[in-house]
């Protein structure tokens, strides 16, 4: 991986770190920018819509965190409901930081009409909402979905990207489990995917793309995403700590060059395994009811699988 060719001598590091010093001042204002660690607010998105066969709709959801490291958690209940109707909408609990998107959706009968879905949302004291409907623009597809994560460029297509159908994530065994805590819980996951689209980097980093790659300028306006298949489990409801085993990708757009993200500019796609089957131990270091969420990404598309941990002291 990428952090392995960053430390292999404190010589090389030395470079890097100065071309990223440089990189801070040829863009104008980007040492300026108020970002915060933790004690921020979470923002609630609404990406969008698309139909179902039956004619209902799903209304589809994300949300901005606006921390880099603090992952609130914030149960169903006051701090954290859909209206009208039922609170619990399948939202998630446990927000990761940043920016993420198309992250849950919401199915909605095909009667709807105008009505408005609102999911609000109050973190560190500050309460947000997002306001669901069916207008016209808000209709997603496949392309929509790669453009606005980064796999494309703004409004742009291509035979690749418009042939490009999502992965398939299968969790192997019981999708609810029992565990205790610092007891690791082995999580097989089979991933299929088509191949697209296909895939930007080798498996390698040299100095000299290295240096290419600290010193380029953006390409597109939008969040730029390196296209490439991999698998991430994180929390997505529960209070504990839970840690992953072998450190996986993130899902969130962690656009810091050396960050383990598709989003950062160095990031190299993982091997996928022969058979298809990733393992991963994950790790509870307190009690509780844990919802794990696993999201297979092939750079444009993605699909999603859930399981449901019970840890015991």
């Amino acid at each position: 991986m990428m952090f392995r060719t960053l430390e292999q001598s404190s010589g090389r590091t030395s470079r890097v770190v100065r071309l990223a010093a440089c990189l801070l001042i040829l863009i104008p204002g980007i040492s300026l920018a108020q970002t915060y660690r933790s004690g921020q607010h979470v923002e609630p998105a609404y990406e969008g819509w698309r139909q179902n066969p039956d004619g209902s709709y799903n209304f589809m959801f994300g949300y901005m965190n606006e921390n880099w490291e603090e992952e609130p958690d914030v149960p169903i209940g006051e701090n954290n409901f859909f209206s009208p109707g039922e609170a619990d909408r399948g939202q998630p609990t446990h927000f990761l930081p940043r920016r993420n998107r198309f992250t849950f959706e919401v199915t909605v009968p095909a009667d709807w009409g105008d009505r408005e879905l609102v999911w609000t949302l109050n973190v560190n004291g500050e309460e947000r909402k997002a306001y669901a409907t069916l207008r016209q623009d808000y209709l997603v597809d496949n392309m929509v979905i790669a453009s606005e994560t980064g796999s494309l460029g703004a409004g742009t297509s291509s035979p690749e990207s418009r042939a490009n159908i999502p992965p398939v994530l299968t969790v192997q065994g019981d999708r609810v489990r029992t565990a205790r805590v610092g007891e690791p819980v082995n999580i097989s996951t089979h991933v299929w995917d088509d191949g697209l689209p296909e895939r930007r980097r080798e498996s390698t980093n040299t100095e000299e793309e290295l240096t290419s790659r600290m010193m380029r300028r953006p390409s597109q306006v939008t969040v730029g995403k390196i296209n490439g298949l991999f698998l991430s489990w994180n929390v997505y409801r529960g209070e504990g700590n839970v840690t992953f085993d072998p450190p996986l990708p993130k899902p969130w757009e962690d656009t810091r060059a050396a960050a383990n993200s598709p989003w950062g500019e160095l990031w190299l796609p993982p091997e996928v395994p022969e058979d298809g089957v990733y393992e991963v131990n994950a790790t509870f270091d307190e009690p509780g009811t844990y919802v794990l969420w696993g999201r297979a990404d092939d750079g444009g598309l993605y699909h999603d699988g859930y399981l449901t941990v019970h840890v015991s002291e």
